[in-house]
């Protein structure tokens, strides 16, 4: 292919685009709210529910292949992001701010919902499976350094704006200049990604894509086992679902309520700078030790790895360090753990659940029970913190993350374990 029709040309801005959306509405909407005065409980219970868009996204996905033009629903989806982060920093202004904050994310959470399945489906489409595996570690790059940009520089500058101008200016602010970052991102994907904007449809029909779709559940809890391998997953994020939605509170809480009482603009500097890189860092750690010992060998030590952040935030809920290089080492362990655990979900799904059948389908239903099992504890964590207070709370997520632990005595594996310095095929 010519140099000027590399995928190196469009893989980067589809993917930050993918990542921003999705961190905007998952983490930076909970420390703005906190910020403006919510209670945790409102925070944890109403980002919960935004999460949702995410984790039912697979029962929409069939029917965006009525429209050939995986192009053009990305656009399409990618002005919408911009139309929604412009109307955030309206909404911020208005008199029930709160209410209509939360009506403008509902919307931005479910464009980049099938944002996500109209990319990746354009992805595997414009690239045959030898380029696809040649930049397939480009889109983890780009979708993190999203998360980087949006935690250390956004959150950076909001810190910042506030002290300038007052909470409620600085996000409006901030939400203007997102808005105009998406919409100038979505300009240039319009021109340089494969395909075109037609609206050129397929020759399948709905009722055929429905039909499929319900083929595709039915033999999923068919197999065997699979109730477990469901119980098994939920279990393993219900501590993590917890801890990543009330940890960050925590570090902005004011010290004589229990919290760290930092500023935004240090938050932004322990997990934009600290926290996303040791996050990178254990992922490749977990994969590269999951590589070598087999998932089913594996497993027991990444899920020892998913409770490094919540003893690490007991610790800090103890002993409430007040120097920020002592916090940064803190959130970098905890965060090196967090991304060196994740990895054994995301291959349990794709080796133990997926196969069979309707591999990739399963694989999406697979990665909807982790994000559902992930929100139910989301949206329960603010009632348990307000009852317990900080430090008891992330006692009790300790103890939230020993079942999955348990149930490795009975969870279905795959069936071979991988030779020393080779993955499980999926």
């Amino acid at each position: 292919m010519e140099p000027i029709k590399t995928p190196m040309r469009w893989i980067p801005s589809l993917y930050f685009v993918q990542g921003m959306q999705f961190f905007v509405v998952m983490l930076i909407a909970g420390l703005m709210f906190k910020n403006l005065g919510v209670g945790n409980d409102q925070i944890a219970r109403w980002t919960a529910v935004l999460g949702l868009a995410w984790a039912i996204k697979p029962l929409w996905s069939p029917f965006l292949e009525l429209a050939r033009s995986k192009k053009l629903i990305v656009v399409a989806m990618q002005y919408a992001g911009a139309a929604g982060l412009g109307l955030m920093a309206l909404a911020l202004h208005l008199p029930h701010w709160f209410g209509a904050a939360i009506v403008v994310l509902f919307l931005i959470a479910y464009a980049s919902a099938t944002h996500d399945i109209a990319c990746d489906g354009l992805y595997m489409a414009s690239l045959e499976p030898k380029r696809q595996a040649t930049y397939a570690g480009w889109q983890g790059a780009f979708f993190n350094g999203a998360r980087f940009f949006v935690t250390g520089v956004v959150l950076k500058l909001a810190g910042y704006l506030e002290g300038e101008m007052g909470v409620f200016n600085a996000w409006s602010s901030v939400f203007a200049m997102l808005c105009v970052l998406v919409a100038v991102l979505a300009t240039y994907n319009a021109r340089f990604l494969p395909g075109t904007l037609s609206t050129e449809h397929s020759d399948m029909t709905a009722s055929g894509v429905s039909a499929l779709l319900k083929e595709v559940i039915i033999d999923f809890f068919k197999k065997p086992g699979i109730w477990l391998a469901v119980l098994f997953i939920v279990m393993f994020r219900f501590a993590e679902g917890q801890v990543q939605t009330i940890g960050p509170l925590f570090l902005l809480e004011a010290r004589d309520k229990g919290g760290l009482g930092l500023t935004t603009g240090q938050v932004a500097d322990v997990y934009g700078w600290v926290g996303t890189g040791a996050f990178l860092v254990g992922s490749v750690l977990g994969g590269y030790l999951t590589s070598r010992l087999g998932l089913k060998r594996a497993m027991p030590l990444l899920v020892i790895a998913m409770g490094v952040p919540n003893a690490t935030f007991y610790y800090l809920a103890s002993a409430l360090p007040q120097d920020m290089a002592h916090i940064g080492a803190a959130v970098g362990v905890e965060m090196l753990g967090y991304g060196f655990g994740f990895v054994g979900m995301i291959l349990y799904i794709m080796q133990a659940v997926a196969p069979g059948r309707f591999q990739t389908a399963h694989y999406a239903l697979g990665s909807g029970v982790m994000q559902l099992g992930f929100i139910f504890a989301k949206s329960i964590s603010g009632d348990i913190q307000i009852a317990m207070g900080y430090q008891q709370f992330f006692a009790w997520t300790i103890g939230c993350g020993l079942p999955a632990l348990l149930l490795l005595l009975w969870v279905p594996m795959p069936r071979a374990a991988a030779p020393q310095g080779e993955a499980v095929p999926a």
